[in-house]
């Protein structure tokens, strides 16, 4: 078998065979075959796409191309939840606590954030102490201990992706839906949970701009899941503006606090509700949504749900008195309020935009090797439909650092405001099983 000819095949639209996709993700991995036929093939598949069965085999043979975690020791149903990235997502910090709090087991391999995108991971940092790096055994036995735990993805898992994804970054191939849904679904899988909910972002501040792309992704998504015998389903939700007011770190996890104390704001309180009780109905522990929410209810308003984002937090060395006063956190140097300069509603707030000033305020990363400081980022005060008088405070900017005049020049341009009312957005765009 030749990897010119499987190129070749794909190149003029025909359907690759098992044997072809595996020949391919077995020698890329190895380093048989070499990075320009990757790219050459990458580059067919954007323009020729691939059907359901090829995309599942392909997404199988990556998920097999290193390390498998073995959750069957752990009792009951496996459940894990995935972002596709977004502005402000603080998401499984809330959603992890609520479902384990109402007898689920989440085990979540988490990722860090780069450019715009926050991570889970450096949020989970911003606590005293926390580590993220268990062994898969302290994994295990937390999980079953506890039933929660969100951990750094160790470096055997998925090598064919991890190869892959640097090779569609500087080669133009990134934006194929078979290649995205791969990538995406061969991490989760490998890391074997039964039970995955996709939360699909959609709009400005998220990688597929547009709903039908969004939908197209999360069904190609569930579809792989579906063919590989696990339970997978997904939401579409609004990143038009960021989610919650709170982008960075320490900001990002006390709104989760908040939001676990029953307050917090409307679109992310109704966002981690659903996705709370999405993976409690697809887990089996409901009948129906509608049951599964009263329970989400009562854990948030019992302090359940509370108490498990505790222990969660203790269990990986972290100082939990920070979930229960989270006055505690350090705040920046420079909590700096920036003003309307005009009246009328708001219309638009740049999500991308919002989370690009919050990395070069010192909460994310522009490489992987950029250091991040726990206590910037950019705290919102107006959403989209709200009402602005001149000199009102659109939003605070928290930094460690001096001279950042033309950041706040560029988050001032990120709301844009209109002479008439707009209603709110909703955050749910679209839910698929």
């Amino acid at each position: 078998m030749r990897m010119v000819d499987i190129i070749e095949k794909k190149r003029d639209g025909r359907k690759l065979d098992e044997k072809e996709i595996r020949f391919f993700i077995e020698g890329y991995t190895k380093g048989t075959i070499p990075d320009y036929q990757a790219s050459a093939f990458c580059m067919a598949i954007l323009f020729q796409g691939m059907d359901r069965e090829e995309t599942a085999i392909l997404t199988d043979a990556m998920m097999h191309s290193g390390e498998m975690i073995d959750l069957s020791s752990i009792s009951g149903i496996k459940c894990d939840k995935h972002s596709t990235g977004g502005v402000g997502d603080k998401a499984s910090l809330a959603v992890g606590p609520i479902v384990a709090a109402c007898g689920a087991k989440l085990a979540k391999l988490s990722g860090r954030g780069l450019g715009h995108t926050g991570g889970t991971l450096d949020k989970l940092e911003s606590i005293p102490g926390l580590t993220v790096s268990l062994s898969e055994e302290q994994f295990i036995k937390q999980v079953n201990d506890i039933g929660l735990a969100i951990i750094g993805q160790t470096a055997e898992i998925d090598p064919a992706d991890k190869k892959m994804y640097a090779l569609r970054d500087v080669t133009g191939t990134i934006p194929s839906i078979p290649l995205i849904a791969s990538s995406i679904m061969s991490k989760k899988l490998a890391a074997g949970s039964d039970v995955i909910l996709l939360d699909v972002k959609v709009g400005d501040g998220a990688f597929m701009k547009t709903k039908e792309d969004a939908e197209k992704l999360a069904r190609a998504m569930v579809d792989i899941g579906t063919h590989l015998g696990r339970k997978v389903s997904a939401v579409l939700t609004d990143m038009d503006e960021p989610l919650g007011l709170a982008v960075g770190n320490a900001l990002e996890v006390k709104e989760a606090i908040d939001t676990l104390n029953g307050k917090g704001p409307r679109d992310f309180r109704e966002l981690i509700r659903l996705a709370s009780a999405k993976i409690l109905l697809s887990a089996g522990l409901y009948k129906t949504k509608e049951e599964a929410l009263i329970q989400v209810e009562k854990v948030i308003q019992n302090g359940a749900a509370l108490e498990k984002l505790c222990q969660m937090v203790s269990a990986q060395k972290g100082d939990a008195s920070y979930i229960r006063h989270p006055e505690k956190f350090l705040l920046a140097k420079h909590i700096i309020p920036i003003y309307a300069k005009e009246k009328g509603y708001v219309a638009k707030i740049d999500a991308m935009e919002i989370g690009l000033s919050a990395m070069r305020l010192g909460a994310g990363r522009e490489t992987m090797e950029d250091i991040i400081d726990p206590s910037a980022g950019i705290l919102l005060e107006k959403k989209v439909g709200d009402r602005v008088e001149k000199g009102d405070v659109l939003a605070y900017a928290h930094t460690n650092k001096d001279g950042v005049e033309e950041i706040l020049d560029d988050i001032l341009s990120c709301f844009h405001l209109s002479s008439i009312s707009l209603p709110e957005k909703p955050i749910i765009l679209g839910e698929i099983d």
